[in-house]
């Protein structure tokens, strides 16, 4: 496989930064529905971004959103940097002139502040978010596609999620499964049928080393 360019989810794949989505969400709705969410319940929600998911279950949802951004940027100090390996990974690609997108779930607001909290504000030029009307992440990757005149076959696109795996496969990209994270279901991430599935950054940069990739 040729690799062109590589497009990144964020939770889960470049920080962990799913324990500080879970806490932001669990506070807004402990204050305004009155009831203790747990993680799983939580991420049951997932699909729209984070405005999405408030909008769905409140009516008056301006001041819980606003409120999910002032916990999720107060959350964010369990994870104030990237996965190890993740700078030095993005350190070789821009050496051999790889661009690097981010395809995520997250809302335009919590994806800058994570990246401006993990110091990786301007490591991607690109940075496809979410939509509070549901998965878009397909349409994100083309629009890449598009952007960096490359065929499907030429981008990977790297992910810790079932639907990662879909959306790469739905787009003709190359699937590769994030499985370094704490708590990712390796055995659903293997079931999705990625094209390669990697359990630590290390051994994912060791492939992209080895991979032929455009100079």
């Amino acid at each position: 496989m040729r690799v062109r360019g590589i497009t990144f989810d964020f939770d889960g794949t470049l920080a962990d930064t799913l324990p500080v989505c879970y806490s932001a969400f669990r506070r807004v709705f402990r204050t305004h529905l009155g009831r203790e969410y747990s993680d799983a319940e939580i991420h049951e929600m997932f699909g729209p971004c984070e405005k999405g998911v408030i909008q769905a279950v409140l009516a008056e949802w301006e001041p819980a959103f606003e409120m999910f951004l002032r916990e999720y940027e107060r959350a964010h100090g369990v994870c104030v940097e990237p996965f190890p390996g993740i700078v030095e990974m993005l350190d070789d690609l821009e050496r051999r002139h790889v661009p690097v997108a981010i395809v995520t779930g997250k809302g335009p607001e919590s994806a800058a502040i994570s990246l401006r909290l993990i110091g990786l504000a301007d490591r991607f030029e690109i940075v496809e978010a979410g939509s509070p009307s549901g998965p878009v992440k397909p349409e994100a990757i083309r629009r890449i596609l598009g952007l960096w005149g490359f065929e499907p076959s030429e981008v990977a696109h790297v992910g810790d999620s079932a639907s990662d795996i879909r959306s790469a496969r739905e787009c003709g990209t190359i699937a590769i499964a994030a499985a370094w994270a704490p708590r990712t279901p390796r055995p659903v991430l293997a079931a999705a049928g990625p094209d390669e599935i990697f359990d630590s950054v290390a051994d994912f940069r060791d492939w992209v080393l080895r991979s032929p990739i455009q100079d």
